[in-house]
């Protein structure tokens, strides 16, 4: 597949952060921009913990997707992929399993820009791109339709990008509107950002990005459990992400070093 063409000109807004250059700056990418890196430090300052949190949640999605892979899955659907950092979510799948099929989708512009990277993978298997914002999934679905087959078991994924969607934009309906489409035996995958270990860390944060025009929903373990309502957790459950299967993957320098002020858990839908 050749997803949307990364060629094509595409409009960025540099006049306010985003989340996926932010991120890309937490990692150590080169694809940001000044506005960009200034939140970023601003968020170093009250948390400069931040880049490890970036890598602990990256490493949580190789040992997900390696976990998905060992056990059956062939189909992904990845929903705030994200800049490119290798290796990328289809890299893990298809390395034990070269037929599995993978779609991304991100509503960056930057993110298309940068869209051929995504799009290498193995013969056997596909990787497409969608540009698309998580609070239309009627096109993602749509989207992804073109490329997996809605008939046999999808993972869901979402790392790092609930904490961006409020409740008044249905953060919770919205998962439970993708999920209806998928089939039993599908997989939810979510790590999410909360304030239940530093809270007057995280509501400085919340309000520093609020003014940015950026929107940061830190929810409790309760608040993130319920995105399994009905589904069968994974063992170990909710937990810290560094925390699950760590025998999956290499830890991230710093993970032990204090709290990771976060949530990751992985459920099938019966």
């Amino acid at each position: 597949m050749t997803g949307q063409d990364p060629t094509t000109s595409v409009q960025i807004d540099t006049t306010r952060p985003h989340p996926a250059r932010m991120y890309d700056w937490y990692l150590g990418g080169k694809d940001n921009y000044p506005v960009d890196e200034e939140m970023g430090r601003q968020m170093l300052a009250l948390d400069p913990r931040v880049p490890v949190m970036a890598r602990v949640n990256r490493a949580f999605m190789h040992r997900a997707t390696r976990w998905l892979a060992q056990n059956g899955v062939r189909q992904f659907l990845d929903i705030g992929t994200g800049i490119p950092t290798e290796p990328n979510l289809h890299q893990v799948a298809q390395e034990i399993a070269p037929d599995a099929r993978v779609v991304y989708c991100d509503n960056d512009p930057i993110v298309l820009a940068h869209a051929a990277a995504l799009l290498r993978g193995t013969d056997k298997g596909a990787t497409e791109y969608l540009q698309a914002d998580v609070r239309d999934p009627d096109a993602i679905l749509e989207g992804a339709r073109k490329v997996l087959d809605f008939s046999r078991p999808v993972a869901l994924s979402l790392i790092a990008l609930l904490h961006f969607v409020s409740d008044e934009d249905g953060g919770h309906e919205l998962v439970r509107r993708l999920l209806a489409e998928l089939p039993s035996g599908s997989y939810l995958v979510i790590t999410h950002a909360t304030a239940d270990f530093t809270p007057e860390e995280s509501r400085a944060a919340t309000e520093k990005l609020r003014a940015a025009g950026v929107t940061l929903a830190l929810r409790s373990r309760e608040e993130f459990t319920r995105f399994f309502d009905g589904l069968d957790l994974v063992d170990p459950g909710v937990e810290v992400p560094h925390h699950w299967h760590p025998e999956l993957g290499e830890p991230v320098p710093g993970q032990d070093d204090g709290v990771i002020p976060g949530y990751g858990a992985v459920a099938r839908k019966p």
